[in-house]
């Protein structure tokens, strides 16, 4: 793995050295600083491929820190860490541009993807399109804030129509689609676009979960049948595989 320079900023000591260890274990560099302030004055700034923040700290806070490198013109893709989530502090912080907003704790899996989606942007690849279709308007809300911090690129759709007529379907790299569904359902929408040559890979989120559905999606190639409420790391997991799937598909 090339060795890339990956910034901490934290003013937890213990989270300074535990996220550089796992850093350094995973083959990139990774300096650790205590604020914002030291390392602005570091001087490694221009050498720092990827910044690893913390939401709140003394002083300059890790929300006013992306809005100073912005201002001064540095392009840094920033992965956001904290104990005290909220939705202010996450679209905040995402529609600034930022990677990710995990909370702590989090895995080893997940933060080593996230970073690979950091460093796919600083050297100019493509984030994955990920476009979900639900007509529950908080699961769809959800689900795309979640995608986005993971580090992909998210769309919202309330029905498989609207999904259809967006003109989406060349950009969408996985589809996360709902069962149950007004006019056409989760499983009309998969034969649909097997019909029409489409290789998406889909995962199926449901609330009522049912061995015929499940059986049936699966059957036509569905990557994932996932009953709701699912977890971040189940989801992340699960559009890892489907990626993956896809690039072999590309590949093949």
């Amino acid at each position: 793995m090339t060795k890339n320079l990956i910034s901490v900023v934290d003013d937890d000591e213990s989270t300074r050295r535990t996220t550089t260890l796992l850093l350094e274990s995973l083959g990139f560099q990774a300096s650790a600083f205590e604020s914002a302030e030291t390392f602005l004055e570091s001087g490694q700034v221009h050498q720092t491929s990827c910044l690893i923040v913390d939401v709140r700290m003394p002083e300059m806070d890790g929300l006013q820190l992306q809005s100073h490198l912005a201002a001064a013109g540095y392009s840094i893709p920033i992965i956001f860490i904290t104990a005290y989530d909220s939705d202010d502090s996450r679209q905040r912080a995402m529609q600034a541009g930022a990677v990710a907003f995990l909370g702590k704790p989090f895995g080893d899996e997940l933060l080593l993807q996230t970073i690979r989606a950091a460093l796919r942007r600083k050297f100019g690849v493509t984030k994955a399109l990920i476009s979900v279709v639900d007509d529950d308007e908080s699961v769809r809300r959800t689900t795309t804030l979640l995608i986005e911090s993971f580090g992909y690129r998210a769309a919202a759709f309330e029905s498989a129509e609207s999904f259809l007529r967006a003109a989406k379907l060349d950009d969408t790299a996985c589809l996360i689609v709902d069962i149950q569904m007004p006019g056409m359902n989760g499983l009309q929408l998969q034969s649909h676009l097997a019909a029409a040559g489409s290789s998406i890979p889909i995962i199926f989120i449901t609330a009522y979960d049912d061995k015929e559905s499940r059986q049936q999606a699966l059957q036509a190639g569905a990557v994932a049948f996932l009953g709701k409420p699912f977890s971040d790391k189940l989801l992340h997991q699960t559009i890892g595989a489907a990626l993956r799937q896809q690039e072999g598909d590309t590949t093949t």
